[in-house]
């Protein structure tokens, strides 16, 4: 089976090269040049654990190859995915121009029945504008070709994408014929080895299955963390509510982790693009809302967290002194990614801790294992980019980990304690062993614990 795949970000790159791991012939298509012959000569322009070698083997094989021109390959494929950026507007709405692009390029060049499948995320009611966007070509054209439009929302979890494609929960896909049924029936099939569910419906509900579950995952980010906060008033231990509650089995343990805020490239712009759908439609979305507030709120905790502990320890930044407790200082930042296993850091907690500090006066050390570079691209020479943890402590007065990479999880703390000027640990992952820690003579504070 021949397939097209139109992006080459994260999500395309991905599903074609898992497609072509599968036996299916695919072609992986973007407007970018340099991103392509960069494909061709081996250089993947994301990092996901295993995809290099992946992609360097079905290019090996023939199975995968790469092209700037879609129309190239149009005539012999039978399923073409659009799977283009949909940043979001300043008001929050999906951009859709990407898509429609992608759907205007199908319409002026298909000369026989295919089928254009969303995989990117992307509002309820764009099939009907790509559908529309195609045969308003077609019409141009005064031909009558048959084509079908379809979603295929993916649930890939950066770091662990390919396991997700190869092996998922579920495979969500909307159509409106038997015939665009049949086709995905096939094409998926493969993987029907592994006995996981390939679950139809039709396209507006296929759009919002991907909507509502990164909100309903965002939700429950969002209400532990609002929990943290709390527990931290009262007196409470969050990892001791998260435990009481999570082993319900109405509840369960997933997605309950108290922590410095949720980032990436599909919480933050899903929540934002579902509540604008709400608008658009006459209703307020205020579950999800105060999810997207809280978070906002929550990605300045460790930020806050510093300012109190130094505080505690200087006693300044008080009403009759406002100059911040940070001014002067160093502190080492340990993680800049959103998450472990990328090097993603839109909407990183990281970013806005790093431009609080910054603003503020402080001298900033940073290290992560994979997103220094993405990390320079960002924010330049405003940090000071180290070679390890150890290095990154060193001269510090406050030790901040914001990302919970395994290598990360046990530090040689004599180490640390004889390199840091201070002895302040803000651990916003909740990783590290207060115990331990204030044995050694550390200040240590977690999210959700007095």
């Amino acid at each position: 089976m021949n397939i097209a795949i139109v992006g080459t970000g994260y999500v395309g790159l991905v599903s074609g090269t898992c497609f072509a791991e599968m036996g299916v012939h695919v072609t992986c298509v973007d407007v970018d040049t340099q991103k392509i012959q960069k494909l061709k000569d081996g250089i993947m322009p994301i990092y996901e654990p295993g995809l290099e070698e992946l992609v360097k083997r079905n290019v090996e094989f023939g199975r995968l190859n790469f092209t700037t021109d879609l129309t190239e390959v149009l005539d012999d494929v039978e399923v073409v995915f659009s799977a283009v950026g949909t940043p979001p507007d300043e008001d929050g709405s999906a951009d859709l121009k990407y898509v429609l692009a992608v759907a205007k390029q199908f319409g002026q060049h298909i000369n026989k029945y295919t089928i254009l499948v969303t995989k990117s995320t992307v509002p309820v009611g764009t099939a009907k504008k790509v559908k529309a966007t195609i045969q308003a070509e077609l019409d141009k054209r005064g031909v009558d070709v048959p084509f079908d439009v379809a979603s295929n929302p993916e649930f890939l979890k950066e770091g662990a994408a390919i396991k997700d494609f190869m092996s998922p929960d579920r495979v969500v896909v909307g159509t409106e014929s038997e015939k665009a049924k049949e086709v995905m029936t096939r094409l998926y099939k493969p993987f029907l080895i592994n006995n996981f569910r390939v679950i139809f419906m039709d396209i507006p509900s296929a759009e919002m299955t991907k909507y509502a579950a990164n909100a309903m995952l965002a939700t429950r980010i969002s209400f532990m963390n609002d929990i943290a906060n709390l527990c931290e008033r009262v007196g409470a231990n969050v990892d001791s509510v998260r435990k009481g509650i999570g082993t319900d089995s109405r509840i369960g343990t997933k997605f309950l982790y108290a922590g410095c805020g949720y980032g990436g490239s599909c919480f933050p712009k899903d929540v934002k693009a579902l509540v604008h759908t709400g608008l658009e439609n006459d209703y307020h979305m205020e579950v999800i809302e105060a999810v997207e507030r809280v978070n906002e709120r929550q990605k300045s905790i460790v930020y806050d967290k510093i300012i109190k502990a130094l505080s505690s320890a200087c006693g300044c930044a008080t009403a009759t002194n406002p100059t911040s407790p940070v001014k002067g200082k160093t502190i080492a930042i340990l993680g800049l990614a959103f998450k472990p296993e990328t090097d993603d850091m839109r909407e990183a907690p990281a970013l806005v801790v790093i431009d609080k500090l910054l603003k503020d006066g402080a001298t900033v050390r940073v290290f992560d294992p994979i997103a220094m570079e993405e990390c320079k691209r960002r924010i330049g020479d405003m940090v000071t980019y180290c070679k390890n943890m150890y290095d990154c402590a060193d001269g510090a007065d406050v030790f901040a980990l914001m990302t919970e990479w395994r290598q990360f999880r046990l530090p040689s703390w004599n180490v640390i304690q004889k390199v840091m000027n201070g002895n302040v640990i803000v651990d916003g992952r909740n990783i590290f062993d207060r115990q331990e820690l204030e044995s050694l003579g550390f200040v240590y504070t977690r999210i959700g614990e007095k």
